[in-house]
């Protein structure tokens, strides 16, 4: 080709060229309707997207409020072990001698105990409310697994009884 015109890459860029095959107007292929199968399938992919979306709106809402309650409880619980700490520490700072010292020093070990009756009890009951919040979020899930178990098996149902329906 270079050989005959030389200077031109592409045909087109030939004095006087017209492509042959092309009829400005009429499309080249013909355009095909969506078929019934795809349709079906597209709807219920579209189902089963949307209700993917529904549950998992449904456990990020369960473990946004877990962690909101969780939070709260621990900063209620930080809040009084700070103020039975800071109270503790004001009245060491008072002590001017030895012996109001040794008589603040039995308080300050009280005050460490409830702190740390504090912290336990606080876990437990944030190890409870997580318990229960990814039960719930369990049973979400295991709803979900049935529900979509039972559909796909009614779905193969129908196609075994028109599978069976067309060969009689």
């Amino acid at each position: 080709f270079r050989l005959y015109y030389p200077g031109f890459v592409a045909p087109q860029q030939i004095p006087g060229y017209a492509a042959p095959q092309h009829t400005p107007g009429i499309p080249c292929r013909p355009i095909k309707q969506e078929s019934a199968m795809s349709y079906q399938f597209n709807e219920q992919f579209t189902a089963v997207s949307r209700q993917f979306a529904d549950t998992a709106a449904q456990v990020n809402r369960l473990a946004l409020e877990n962690a909101e309650k969780v939070f709260g409880l621990q900063l209620a619980a930080f809040e009084e072990n700070a103020s039975a700490t800071f109270a503790f520490w004001g009245e060491v700072a008072e002590a001017r001698d030895f012996d109001s010292l040794k008589a603040v020093w039995p308080k300050g070990l009280q005050v460490a105990r409830e702190n740390a009756e504090r912290v336990v009890s606080t876990s437990q009951e944030v190890f409870g409310r997580t318990l229960k919040t990814n039960e719930a979020i369990a049973e979400i899930a295991k709803s979900q697994i049935e529900s979509t178990t039972a559909k796909a098996q009614a779905e193969a149902e129908k196609v075994v009884k028109a599978t069976t329906a067309k060969r009689k």
